[in-house]
């Protein structure tokens, strides 16, 4: 008689992959960085996300990761959150009314492996119409290796096809919007504003060193993965971190630790749009803030304060 083979079979890995591109208002697979979520409560949430070591775009330089990395996580998990766990159906529109995030740069450096980030999410200030939410906040915990990232708070209102082309007033043509926007004017140099590539600069030079015209590239593979009728959020952040750049083009390892931006109006092809910049206050030589505003057709289309922080000081390893 045979004996029964009691030994253990092979442990099946674990695992990953993405959320669906269409949860996050993505097309390329490549620019989807959440991989997962969980309910940790009634309004509270478990997202898992992973940063990759290198990204065309959201560049890391100094052995950090580029925060504009975290914005564009934090706007995928609002999105996330509002189709998957609030059943928001496709097709509404989700507008910022402000972002703030502060991040703490020793814990944003590079691994020898892409980054595990959980965010920590709780929703708050929950507006609700027929049954689905219309505005919520959002305050998100990033932990990387079990150290505190950041912490951001979201704050953004959802809004009905229909009554999103009430309120674009015939500017809801995305495909058509983008195809037809201006030719972006030419950058400022790229050292300028804090980065490697002359395509990826979002400012443009004028008379004022301290005043540039907003640079809306259409055909940006990563600012522009899908059209869309209005200037991208994440590209006005940018131009809140190449300002922030721009006030001190000698400081080669300054990174925006902080953002706190406001969103009054979208921003449109057809029309300049003005990004003005001030020194604030700084903390020697290695915090520096900065404020920044943009304006079109005479009114402000957002505002924004930015920390600038030399993280050639710290230890990273």
């Amino acid at each position: 008689m045979l004996g029964t083979d009691n030994r253990p079979g092979p442990v099946e890995p674990t695992l990953t992959t993405t959320v669906a591109k269409e949860y996050v208002h993505r097309a390329a697979l490549a620019e989807v960085f959440l991989t997962g979520w969980t309910r940790t409560g009634a309004n509270s949430f478990l997202v898992s996300a992973q940063w990759p070591r290198s990204h065309s775009f959201y560049s890391s330089e100094h052995g950090v990761h580029d925060p504009m990395l975290l914005c564009e996580s934090l706007r995928q998990c609002g999105l996330l959150l509002t189709h998957a766990a609030f059943k928001v159906p496709f097709g509404y529109q989700l507008s910022w009314s402000s972002l703030r995030y502060s991040a703490n740069p020793e814990a944003m450096r590079i691994g020898s492996a892409p980054a595990e980030i959980e965010m920590h999410v709780q929703c708050t200030e929950i507006r609700y119409r027929r049954s689905l939410p219309v505005a919520m906040t959002m305050r998100i915990e990033v932990v990387l290796d079990a150290a505190l990232l950041a912490v951001a708070t979201i704050t953004f209102g959802q809004h009905a096809p229909s009554v999103y082309r009430r309120l674009r007033a015939g500017r809801s043509d995305a495909a058509g919007l983008c195809a037809n926007a201006p030719t972006p004017a030419a950058p400022i140099p790229a050292y300028v504003a804090g980065r490697t590539r002359r395509e990826d600069v979002v400012l443009s030079p004028t008379e004022d060193q301290l005043r540039w015209l907003l640079r809306v590239d259409t055909n940006h593979p990563v600012l522009f993965d899908h059209p869309v009728d209005h200037v991208p959020g994440m590209l006005l952040l940018e131009s809140v971190r190449q300002a922030g750049h721009a006030m001190h083009p000698s400081g080669g390892g300054m990174m925006p630790t902080l953002m706190d931006v406001s969103f009054n109006r979208y921003v449109e092809f057809d029309e300049p749009c003005w990004i003005e910049a001030e020194a604030m206050s700084s903390t020697g030589c290695s915090r520096r803030a900065t404020r920044v505003t943009a304006l079109q057709g005479g009114k402000l289309a957002f505002t924004a304060v930015t920390q600038m922080t030399d993280i050639t000081g710290y230890p990273l390893g």
